[in-house]
């Protein structure tokens, strides 16, 4: 779809939801006109326009949190963007990661929840278990006993997937998937390794030939 092909609302505008590029995370709502639209194109860099200011901005010029922009996608109807990026510091004005921080509820107030995709939300869930008591968690027992303990069961793991995906259900195989990929993460804390630096090397292999990519590794 090309910037003609938008359709702009009476003020001009397109709604924008800024999406993390490698972990799917929802950062902020806004909403840019066609140059705000033209400048993030080019530069790369996320640029709106303010509906209460009436003037187009650029995301951190004044807070230093900008948001790298690396692909633009537009919804069916041509009305609405999403801009694949990183964020530098929070996205929020109020200090906070993401603009999304508090879960809607039928009845109450709400509670400060910040929305997750399912790997963020694990990989949160896993850094708190590190202040837990081993004999609680079972995730906290295999940070103590580290890399032999995490590696061993990485290695269960993966060949139960090898056999299921040989001869047993889906459900089996989505089950034991979900195994090492739970077992692979805990590896990842204890190095204190982030998910989103992984999801940033496959995307880095996007495009590109396996064999290619496995022979630039060798030696």
């Amino acid at each position: 779809m090309r910037i003609d092909d938008l359709k702009w609302d009476e003020r001009g505008l397109v709604t924008v939801v800024v999406q993390d590029v490698y972990t799917g995370e929802i950062r902020m709502l806004a909403h840019a006109n066609r140059d705000a639209v033209e400048l993030t194109l080019r530069t790369g860099e996320a640029h709106f326009f303010s509906r209460s200011r009436n003037a187009m901005w650029k995301k951190g010029e004044t807070s230093g949190n900008s948001i790298a922009v690396y692909e633009v996608h537009a919804d069916c109807d041509g009305d609405a963007l999403i801009y694949l990026g990183r964020a530098t510091g929070p996205s929020c004005h109020t200090g906070e990661a993401t603009c999304f921080f508090t879960k809607l509820e039928l009845d109450g107030e709400g509670r400060a929840e910040t929305a997750r995709p399912t790997l963020l939300s694990l990989e949160y869930e896993l850094e708190a278990r590190r202040s837990a008591s081993g004999e609680k968690s079972y995730t906290r027992s295999l940070l103590d006993a580290g890399p032999p303990k995490i590696g061993a069961k990485i290695r269960e793991e993966a060949d139960e997937l090898a056999r299921a995906i040989e001869g047993e259900s889906d459900e089996r195989v989505a089950s034991e998937m979900g195994d090492l990929l739970y077992h692979a993460m805990v590896g990842l804390l204890f190095r204190r390794v982030p998910l989103a630096d992984v999801m940033r090397v496959l995307r880095g292999r996007f495009g590109r030939s396996g064999h290619e990519e496995k022979a630039s590794r060798k030696g």
